[in-house]
């Protein structure tokens, strides 16, 4: 993989703050992209914004980034979260979102590759950042993605 066009993705849940940071630092990211629509929430836990800002700095000596423009609306994260809902509503729903938002174009590439997007989901499967980065990568042809867990 070429570490220009690499893009990797995590999730804190189910971590704890030494995994999530040694998987962060491993990969030798560039900087966290948080696209959390809620980010400073008690349940974060150490993945708290300004916590998180001041740890990855800290103990990795990489940039926090948050990117709200890749996160889902709340009615669409609620339909999904609190409402039970399916994935195969949320997935079109939260990818029509990222073309009407057009965020191939209001997004720097540079903020994308190299870095990691986070977001709480343990895994990538049923996710909104593995949506964001395939969805870029259709745009922009030139992703190596590479989820960390």
């Amino acid at each position: 993989m070429n570490a220009d066009t690499t893009v990797y993705t995590i999730g804190f849940t189910k971590k704890t703050a030494a995994e999530f940071f040694k998987m962060l630092q491993k990969s030798g990211t560039k900087r966290v992209v948080d696209v959390r629509l809620n980010n400073v929430s008690q349940l974060a836990g150490f993945s708290k914004r300004d916590d998180l800002q001041y740890f990855l700095k800290e103990i990795i000596g990489i940039n926090y980034i948050h990117q709200p423009l890749l996160a889902p609306t709340a009615d669409i994260l609620n339909a999904y979260k609190k409402h039970k809902g399916d994935w195969s509503v949320y997935e079109p729903a939260f990818l029509d979102l990222m073309k009407k938002r057009e965020v191939e174009k209001r997004i720097d590439p540079a903020t994308i590759k190299g870095g990691c997007l986070l977001c709480s989901e343990d895994k990538p499967h049923h996710c909104h950042r593995r949506l964001v980065v395939e969805y870029l990568r259709s745009k922009w042809g030139d992703l190596d993605i590479r989820h960390l867990g």
